[in-house]
């Protein structure tokens, strides 16, 4: 059985990749780092050696036990695009995927222009979606690339949200999530700001997914917006 997520937006989490490094604001209080620093130097703990960035080959073919249809997030706890994830085994993954096609795979990178790259030498499929993360405005370059990929269902991960993001070219998305930080040291975010997103999604007619309010107490300041929950998903591409 897949490894149950917590994470709002997905099923379950697919880690045949482990670690990291931060390249941008929105890696400062990464979750993923804060967890795998915890095992570092506990003999035979998966994170045994914290967050390195290593490869994790015995995972590769996980999804082909789960006969259940899952949404499942490819590396929760690392980047699969990475530059130290040779290419070679990017396409074992993508391969996998695709010999796996009962489920939908969410991945998730903030190395856009190394999506672009090698997306045309990628075996893209519709139930495989491509996402980047963009914190802030400064990083809205990074959607750009997405949009030129082979991606059949491109979706942005605007979380953690550290300020006004301003006008959105959404031309080519299908989905946009939207979260504050949430643990130790969370920085704030501004109601005005989701809402200017959410607006403009709605304007344009793509899928909102608000995750979360954030805070040291995430739980305790919940997830709804204006009185609700947005829980929009993109529609299935099936061609």
């Amino acid at each position: 059985m897949a490894e149950h997520s917590s994470i709002e937006w997905t099923d379950a989490t697919w880690n045949p990749v482990r670690g990291c490094t931060k390249i941008s604001p929105g890696c400062k209080h990464c979750y993923a780092e804060r967890f795998a620093e915890r095992f570092r130097g506990v003999k035979g703990h998966p994170f045994e050696q914290g967050f390195d960035l290593r490869l994790v080959p015995t995972k590769l073919e996980e999804p082909l036990r789960w006969k259940k249809p899952q949404r499942i997030f490819v590396n929760s706890m690392s980047d699969l695009f990475h530059d130290d994830v040779p290419f070679e085994y990017i396409q074992q993954v993508f391969g996998v995927m695709n010999r796996a096609n009962w489920h939908q795979y969410q991945i998730l990178t903030k190395r856009a222009d190394r999506i672009e790259e090698l997306s045309p030498k990628l075996a893209w499929a519709p139930h495989i979606w491509m996402g980047v993360s963009v914190e802030n405005k400064d990083y809205l370059w990074r959607i750009d690339h997405l949009r030129r990929t082979k991606a059949r269902v491109k979706f942005l991960s605007i979380e953690p949200l550290l300020g006004p993001i301003g006008k959105i070219n959404l031309r080519g998305i299908d989905w946009v999530i939207v979260g504050g930080e949430s643990g130790p040291g969370a920085r704030a975010m501004v109601e005005d700001w989701v809402k200017d997103i959410r607006n403009q999604c709605l304007r344009a007619n793509v899928a909102f997914f608000f995750k979360q309010w954030g805070g040291v107490q995430k739980k305790k300041a919940g997830r709804t917006l204006e009185g609700r929950t947005w829980d929009e998903m993109p529609e299935l591409v099936t061609l």
